[in-house]
Protein backbone atom coordinates (compact mmCIF):
# COMPACT_ATOMS: atom_id res chain seq x y z
CA UNK A 1 0.00 0.00 0.00
CA UNK A 2 1.46 3.42 -0.92
CA UNK A 3 2.23 6.09 1.65
CA UNK A 4 -0.85 7.99 2.73
CA UNK A 5 -1.30 11.67 3.45
CA UNK A 6 0.02 12.49 6.94
CA UNK A 7 2.21 9.36 7.07
CA UNK A 8 5.66 10.15 8.53
CA UNK A 9 8.67 10.51 6.26
CA UNK A 10 10.38 7.13 5.91
CA UNK A 11 14.04 6.59 6.70
CA UNK A 12 16.65 7.19 4.03
CA UNK A 13 19.25 4.94 5.62
CA UNK A 14 18.98 2.18 3.02
CA UNK A 15 20.99 4.14 0.44
CA UNK A 16 24.23 2.51 -0.67
CA UNK A 17 26.07 5.68 -1.77
CA UNK A 18 25.64 9.43 -1.25
CA UNK A 19 26.63 12.34 -3.50
CA UNK A 20 26.71 16.03 -2.47
CA UNK A 21 26.52 15.07 1.20
CA UNK A 22 25.66 12.22 3.51
CA UNK A 23 22.80 10.67 5.43
CA UNK A 24 23.85 12.65 8.49
CA UNK A 25 23.82 15.91 6.49
CA UNK A 26 20.37 15.03 5.20
CA UNK A 27 18.96 14.28 8.64
CA UNK A 28 20.37 17.54 10.03
CA UNK A 29 19.13 19.64 7.09
CA UNK A 30 15.62 18.21 6.93
CA UNK A 31 14.77 18.03 10.64
CA UNK A 32 11.85 20.34 11.36
CA UNK A 33 11.69 21.66 7.80
CA UNK A 34 9.41 21.02 4.84
CA UNK A 35 11.14 18.49 2.62
CA UNK A 36 10.75 17.30 -0.93
CA UNK A 37 12.14 13.83 -1.65
CA UNK A 38 12.23 12.97 -5.33
CA UNK A 39 13.18 9.74 -7.06
CA UNK A 40 14.88 9.77 -10.46
CA UNK A 41 17.01 7.48 -12.60
CA UNK A 42 19.78 7.93 -15.14
CA UNK A 43 17.70 6.01 -17.68
CA UNK A 44 14.55 8.12 -17.15
CA UNK A 45 13.96 10.58 -19.98
CA UNK A 46 11.04 12.28 -18.21
CA UNK A 47 13.27 12.81 -15.16
CA UNK A 48 15.85 14.62 -17.27
CA UNK A 49 13.19 16.65 -19.08
CA UNK A 50 11.67 17.80 -15.77
CA UNK A 51 14.92 18.76 -14.02
CA UNK A 52 14.87 22.42 -15.19
CA UNK A 53 11.27 22.86 -13.97
CA UNK A 54 12.17 21.19 -10.67
CA UNK A 55 15.20 23.49 -10.35
CA UNK A 56 12.91 26.53 -10.74
CA UNK A 57 10.63 25.23 -7.98
CA UNK A 58 13.58 24.64 -5.68
CA UNK A 59 14.89 28.14 -6.39
CA UNK A 60 11.48 29.61 -5.52
CA UNK A 61 10.86 27.66 -2.30
CA UNK A 62 14.34 27.04 -0.86
CA UNK A 63 14.51 30.58 0.60
CA UNK A 64 11.30 29.74 2.47
CA UNK A 65 12.88 26.68 4.06
CA UNK A 66 12.09 23.88 1.62
CA UNK A 67 14.76 21.19 1.73
CA UNK A 68 15.23 18.78 -1.17
CA UNK A 69 16.65 15.28 -1.31
CA UNK A 70 17.27 13.37 -4.52
CA UNK A 71 17.13 9.58 -4.63
CA UNK A 72 18.65 7.88 -7.65
CA UNK A 73 16.81 4.59 -8.09
CA UNK A 74 18.54 2.33 -10.62
CA UNK A 75 16.07 0.62 -12.94
CA UNK A 76 18.56 -1.25 -15.13
CA UNK A 77 22.06 -2.64 -14.68
CA UNK A 78 23.52 0.35 -16.56
CA UNK A 79 21.91 2.68 -13.97
CA UNK A 80 24.12 1.22 -11.23
CA UNK A 81 27.40 2.63 -12.58
CA UNK A 82 28.33 5.31 -10.06
CA UNK A 83 30.44 7.29 -12.54
CA UNK A 84 27.42 7.50 -14.85
CA UNK A 85 25.24 8.59 -11.92
CA UNK A 86 27.75 11.25 -10.87
CA UNK A 87 28.00 12.52 -14.46
CA UNK A 88 24.18 12.70 -14.68
CA UNK A 89 24.07 14.61 -11.39
CA UNK A 90 26.46 17.19 -12.83
CA UNK A 91 24.81 17.34 -16.28
CA UNK A 92 21.37 17.84 -14.73
CA UNK A 93 22.63 20.39 -12.17
CA UNK A 94 21.41 18.32 -9.23
CA UNK A 95 22.85 20.18 -6.26
CA UNK A 96 20.78 18.31 -3.68
CA UNK A 97 22.13 15.61 -1.45
CA UNK A 98 21.58 12.53 -3.59
CA UNK A 99 21.10 9.04 -2.20
CA UNK A 100 21.80 6.12 -4.52
CA UNK A 101 19.27 3.37 -3.82
CA UNK A 102 21.01 0.42 -5.49
CA UNK A 103 19.32 -2.13 -3.20
CA UNK A 104 15.90 -0.43 -3.49
CA UNK A 105 15.61 -0.17 0.30
CA UNK A 106 14.65 3.51 0.10
CA UNK A 107 12.14 2.72 -2.66
CA UNK A 108 10.63 0.07 -0.39
CA UNK A 109 10.60 2.40 2.64
CA UNK A 110 8.69 4.97 0.55
CA UNK A 111 6.36 2.18 -0.63
CA UNK A 112 7.08 3.01 -4.25
CA UNK A 113 6.11 -0.52 -5.24
CA UNK A 114 5.77 0.28 -8.94
CA UNK A 115 9.24 1.83 -9.00
CA UNK A 116 7.96 5.10 -10.45
CA UNK A 117 10.41 7.71 -11.62
CA UNK A 118 10.09 10.55 -11.43
CA UNK A 119 8.09 10.51 -8.24
CA UNK A 120 7.87 13.37 -5.75
CA UNK A 121 7.04 13.16 -2.03
CA UNK A 122 6.39 16.44 -0.19
CA UNK A 123 6.54 16.44 3.61
CA UNK A 124 5.66 19.32 5.93
CA UNK A 125 7.89 20.65 8.72
CA UNK A 126 6.55 17.96 11.06
CA UNK A 127 7.69 15.29 8.60
CA UNK A 128 4.17 14.32 7.50
CA UNK A 129 3.35 13.53 3.88
CA UNK A 130 1.35 16.29 2.21
CA UNK A 131 1.35 14.99 -1.36
CA UNK A 132 2.94 12.47 -3.68
CA UNK A 133 2.93 12.71 -7.43
CA UNK A 134 4.55 10.77 -10.23
CA UNK A 135 5.26 10.87 -13.92
CA UNK A 136 5.16 13.53 -16.56
CA UNK A 137 2.57 15.69 -14.78
CA UNK A 138 3.84 15.11 -11.23
CA UNK A 139 5.39 18.57 -10.96
CA UNK A 140 2.00 20.18 -11.68
CA UNK A 141 0.51 18.33 -8.71
CA UNK A 142 3.56 19.23 -6.63
CA UNK A 143 3.21 22.92 -7.56
CA UNK A 144 -0.35 22.97 -6.20
CA UNK A 145 0.80 21.41 -2.92
CA UNK A 146 3.71 23.84 -2.61
CA UNK A 147 1.35 26.77 -3.18
CA UNK A 148 -0.78 25.51 -0.27
CA UNK A 149 2.28 24.99 1.92
CA UNK A 150 3.67 28.46 1.11
CA UNK A 151 0.56 30.60 0.44
CA UNK A 152 2.30 33.99 0.69
CA UNK A 153 4.83 33.01 -1.99
CA UNK A 154 2.02 31.67 -4.19
CA UNK A 155 0.07 34.94 -3.85
CA UNK A 156 3.15 37.01 -4.71
CA UNK A 157 3.75 34.92 -7.83
CA UNK A 158 0.28 35.75 -9.11
CA UNK A 159 0.66 39.52 -8.74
Amino acid sequence: MPLRINDPMPALDGATTWFNGSLLDTLENTSGKPTLVYFWAVSCGICKDKMPQLAEMKKKYAPLGLQTVAVHMPRYEADTDLETVNRAIMENNIDDVCAVDSLHKVKDAFQNEQGWVPVYFLFDAEGKLKTRAAGEFGLNVLQTALDKMFPVQAAQAQT
